[in-house]
């Protein structure tokens, strides 16, 4: 079955609002495939999250994504967006039928699931119509076709980090990763933000997925740094993962974070215990706009009485594009060519875009943690016209 929304009072839009017609505005008139939209009508989105998995977890993060989108559809000015939600059960077959279902139903394109295999099923079960998944994941190994990522992707990242870290001097880069799937994505990430940034590869350095592992490991990868004249390093590894006994163990064998920078693909505030760590006093990592995001925390709280989910701003993301695309009358507003439009889109956590390839690029604001604070040392591009886009 479908859910039907309530509807909630209509807030004060978000500047992110007003900028979103700056953006289209910019949009070339694109030709391509994509469903035909009736001009002035109400237009069906699914919206597809884990209901009905059983998790208790799933059910919040389903109602935090509804939630989000539903008041980016309350906002939007132009557009009409009949909001249809299908739970998805949070497995792959349960995501294959509520595209299915949503298709069969009418639905011009669809926002979700959260989960990669689940992403990757709905958006096989309805490729040959012609409708695109915008799936809240972050893993590129499912990016194409008809599927895009809206989720933070480590490419993404690793290029806002090292392109800053290049003019500041650090050009010498090795990345530390765990030899899972996830640390091989962030290494693939590093990698190709090097090449493209012109700065220096000084090799990678793994270590086995556990906490003996990571100890074990630690001694060659001082030596690798010293060797190969190292002077960043980027971790793959999460607060919840590698990150605190590298942090503290790496300096513990001479490598000094006061002369090496340290960086990470993961937000380094979460939880913010990880903020009073002594070794990365210092160290990098990127967010989104904290202003623009700060603000979508606090307007989500005094609406629904909680905290938002840390997804929940990409949810208000995708309704935002999909309502700035078809408030323009296209007929093919949805087509592949108009959602990756160069100019790309406005935000609650920023501009961002949708690449040909699937994935997506977000404006990312550089943060240093300083006296266990973070604190902003490279703002977030307001426009993709900014200097290092």
């Amino acid at each position: 079955m479908s859910y039907v929304l309530p509807r909630i009072l209509r807030p004060v839009r978000l500047l992110v609002l007003a900028l979103a017609s700056v953006f289209l505005a910019s949009c070339q008139d694109v030709v391509g495939t994509g469903p035909l939209l009736n001009s002035g009508a109400t237009v069906p989105v699914a919206l597809l999250v884990p209901f009905e998995s059983g998790d208790p977890n799933n059910d919040v993060l389903a109602t935090s994504l509804q939630n989000a989108a539903q008041l980016a559809v309350n906002d939007l000015d132009g557009a009409k967006v009949d909001l249809r939600v299908y739970p998805t059960k949070g497995t792959p077959e349960g995501a294959a039928a509520a595209a299915t279902k949503a298709a069969n139903e009418g639905a011009k394109i669809v926002i979700g699931p959260v989960y990669a295999s689940a992403a990757n099923a709905a958006g096989k079960a309805v490729a040959a119509r012609g409708i695109t998944v915008l799936s809240f994941s972050n893993n590129p190994q499912i990016a194409g076709g008809n599927v895009f990522v809206l989720g933070h992707t480590f490419r993404n990242t690793a290029k806002r980090l090292i392109s800053y870290a290049k003019t500041q001097g650090f050009d010498r880069v090795m990345v530390v990763h765990a030899d899972n799937l996830s640390g091989q994505i962030g290494r693939k990430a590093v990698e190709t933000a090097v090449a493209e940034t012109g700065a220096t590869f000084t090799g990678a350095a793994s270590y086995k997925f556990s906490q003996q592992g990571v100890i074990d490991a630690v001694k060659e990868i001082a030596t690798q740094v010293k060797e190969t004249d190292t002077n960043a390093i980027v971790f793959a590894s999460s607060t919840a993962g590698a990150l605190p006994i590298l942090a503290q163990l790496l300096p513990e064998n001479g490598v000094d974070p006061k002369k090496i920078k340290f960086m990470g693909l993961t937000r380094w505030d979460i939880p913010t215990q990880t903020l009073s760590l002594r070794g990365l006093q210092g160290g990098w990592f990127a967010l989104p706009d904290p202003a623009l995001s700060g603000a979508f925390r606090d307007r989500y709280a005094q609406a629904f009485g909680r905290p938002p989910h840390p997804l929940a701003g990409i949810a208000y993301d995708a309704v935002a594009a999909i309502g700035a695309l078809i408030s323009s009358g296209k007929p093919n507003a949805l087509s592949r060519g108009n959602l990756t439009q160069p100019a790309g889109f406005a935000g609650v956590n920023g501009v961002f875009r949708l690449l040909p390839d699937g994935t997506n690029e977000r404006a990312m604001a550089v943060v240093e943690i300083r006296n266990k604070k973070v604190e902003v040392i490279d703002p977030a591009p307001g426009s993709f016209a900014s200097v290092g886009f």
